[in-house]
């Protein structure tokens, strides 16, 4: 009943915009009830950030004709938006996916009654100067760096033709994620094609005459004692394909599976596999074109290898089980790939098992939790400098006498960016050089360098193992060519695929990054503690009337509370798996999401402490901090008003959360550094 009113207020509304404004006697009216006016739909527009509802009665027109109705109908409320038509996309939701849409699409080809469609201003690509976005009628400039992150380009489209050539050796961290973000394409060099065809050429020999060995012409774990004969080889590969798809939970993100993508193509680039190089040149071709299969998040022991999420990565390889492309959204894998101008691969003898013996899952999902935490300390830092100066802190626990006579790497580096970041003669601050109370500080000011220094050390271990990983032969059995000094070519059945370097060092990188929202959530209690602060309880005014940051410290003090849990190493753990034959594994999978899930929460208490902090100097006002911290403040305040009174924290947290997540809490404060004291241009 709700339904049908509704749509008999659109399309009394939609009716109404459409008659004629010059007194016509409502024969044009009528003309548009014949057409059908049952036929109108109501799309919800997202614009800026704001909802609007959109009737539409001629469905035969152009998105661009939804994206100007929906300016003009904003503009009726008195909000000023300015944007060219042509130089928007547009994103329609559905359920926990979108679909990407272009302006000259038909309204009535691509939406229906009720859907959600975003807004979404087009990069230009080397474009100079700035773009104009203006809301409020207020104008902002926005460099063409920072409306890259308030526009970015839609997940799974490839916004840069840059080209990384894959070999098996060269990948790393940063170029890891641009491929993740679909911001470069992949190419195979005639070189590891050499070498594929070399080593497939020894598996093929075996085949022909008859040579028994594991992965090839037999079983697998318990059962590699069957010998499966010469014309039953191909049906082995696509049976432990299907056998082993048995992931269960939410499916990976777009960008953790291209990463998984990626990482095998890398591996199986090095040419150890045995596997067939057009199986290479296939995955490389579905990469570039985003066909994206759908890998659920649950079901590995990360040993041997990630074997059910490669299992649902090589499906669809096969043209089996679900995909998603940016022509398509998600479909059936067959069809996915057909729209995408491709067709399932044919499988031969070692391809199946060369598709899903690694770690790639473990270092895809695993390497998104590292770079995040590496965007956390530096953000840490950031944030802590500013509570030291509201909370009357000292710097001269940061001298580089006090870290010369303990000269850990982390520990003199987050000391020196303190110093850079704290009142110094460069970057004075008001604040500081107003009498102190206090002579000594609390730990969670006076240790950041001691505690964030070895998180700071954890990670660069972390980054060295998964470099290293990431590069590295992970198959079962491994094929070698014949080398100098060698009689002949040799297949050896080993346990690279196994994934305890990459499963402890995430274990690692959990407790190391969860110590920095143990300090944050008790600098925040001091912000927030008038005993501790001389600042207003909860840092808002009228205390009592208003609860202020009450709830947000208890939002805190929550999400450190499970990090805690979550920081037990599941490398610890095994489970004896395959009747006995594969009697210790890493549990590296859960190891990789964990860490993530860490490390997502972390920013948030991070968020709310910066929120808390930027709340903390309106109070101090008209005292100003240093420099570079004043930009940080700026930068908050861009996106979230002061707390004058009472108000839902959820959504301010949630900005502050993305600022930190997308690094521009150091990308704010780096114009005021000479040099970067952390990681310089690592």
């Amino acid at each position: 009943k709700q339904w049908y009113q509704r749509r008999e207020r659109v399309e009394e509304a939609a009716m109404q915009a459409f008659e004629p404004k010059n007194g016509a006697d409502g024969k044009k009216l009528s003309s548009y009830r014949k057409v059908g006016v049952k036929s109108v739909i109501c799309v919800h527009v997202k614009l800026d950030g704001i909802n609007i509802a959109v009737p539409v009665i001629n469905q035969n027109q152009s998105l661009a004709h939804l994206a100007k109705e929906a300016i003009a109908r904003l503009e009726d409320t008195g909000i000023s938006c300015e944007m060219e038509y042509n130089q928007c996309y547009f994103k329609k939701f559905h359920r926990d996916e979108f679909y990407i849409m272009k302006s000259s699409d038909i309204i009535k080809d691509v939406l229906s009654d009720g859907d959600m469609v975003e807004i979404v201003v087009r990069k230009t690509k080397g474009a100079k100067g700035s773009q104009k976005l203006r809301t409020n009628s207020v104008s902002t400039d926005v460099s063409s760096a920072s409306a890259a992150e308030e526009f970015p380009e839609p997940a799974g489209i490839i916004v840069d033709e840059s080209i990384i050539d894959v070999n098996g050796y060269n990948l790393n961290l940063k170029s890891l994620m641009r491929l993740g973000k679909g911001e470069a394409k992949l190419s195979l060099s005639e070189e590891p094609l050499c070498k594929l065809r070399e080593t497939r050429s020894i598996v093929e020999d075996i085949v022909q005459k008859g040579y028994v060995r594991y992965g090839i012409n037999t079983g697998f774990g318990l059962l590699s004692k069957v010998v499966v004969e010469n014309e039953k080889l191909v049906e082995l590969q696509y049976n432990i394909i299907r056998s082993h798809c048995a992931g269960i939970g939410e499916p990976l993100s777009l960008e953790a599976t291209r990463r998984m993508m990626a990482l095998r193509i890398n591996v199986l680039a090095k040419a150890f596999s045995g596997c067939n190089p057009g199986l290479v040149e296939h995955l490389v071709e579905m990469f570039n074109k985003n066909c994206v299969p759908l890998i659920p998040a649950q079901g590995t022991v990360g040993a041997s290898g990630d074997l059910a999420p490669l299992a649902h990565l090589a499906q669809g390889v096969i043209g089996e089980g679900k995909m998603w492309s940016p022509k398509t959204g998600w479909g059936d894998a067959i069809e996915v790939l057909a729209a995408n101008d491709m067709v399932p691969y044919q499988l031969t003898p070692k391809d199946g098992l060369s598709l899903i013996n690694g770690t790639q899952f473990i270092c895809g999902v695993g390497a998104e939790a590292l770079q995040r935490a590496k965007h956390c300390l530096r953000s840490t830092v950031v944030i802590a400098a500013m509570v030291l100066d509201i909370l009357e802190g000292h710097t001269n626990a940061f001298d580089d006498r006090v870290h010369a006579i303990r000269p850990h790497l982390g520990q003199k580096r987050v000391a020196a960016t303190l110093k850079a970041l704290c009142h110094s003669a460069k970057y004075p601050s008001e604040i500081y050089e107003q009498e102190k109370h206090d002579v000594q500080d609390p730990y969670t000011i006076r240790c950041v360098p001691q505690v964030v220094g070895v998180t700071m050390d954890t990670i660069n271990f972390v980054e060295g193992i998964f470099t290293t990983e990431i590069n590295s032969a992970t198959d079962n059995p491994l094929v070698f060519g014949a080398e100098e000094g060698a009689e002949e070519a040799d297949i050896i059945s080993a346990g690279n695929f196994h994934g305890e370097y990459p499963a402890k060092s995430l274990d690692f990188l959990t407790i190391a990054v969860h110590e920095i929202g143990n300090m944050s959530e008790r600098r925040l209690e001091r912000l927030c503690n008038p005993t501790c602060s001389n600042l207003p309880a909860f840092l808002v005014d009228s205390p009592g009337l208003n609860s202020g940051f009450m709830i947000p410290h208890c939002t805190s003090a929550a999400l450190v509370s499970e990090n805690k849990t979550l920081c037990f190493p599941s490398s610890a753990d095994t489970q004896s798996t395959s009747a006995g034959k594969e009697d210790h594994v890493s549990m590296g999978g859960w190891s990789a999401r964990k860490a993530l899930r860490v490390v997502k929460n972390l920013e948030n208490v991070l968020a709310i402490e910066l929120l808390a902090a930027c709340q903390a100097l309106e109070f101090k006002r008209p005292l100003r901090t240093t420099e570079p911290l004043e930009a940080v403040y700026r930068l908050v305040r861009s996106k979230v008003e002061p707390f004058v009174k009472d108000r839902a924290f959820t959504p301010d947290i949630e900005v502050v959360q993305g600022m930190i997540e997308k690094n521009l809490i150091w990308e704010t404060v780096a114009e005021y550094l000479d040099s970067d004291p952390l990681w310089g241009d690592h």
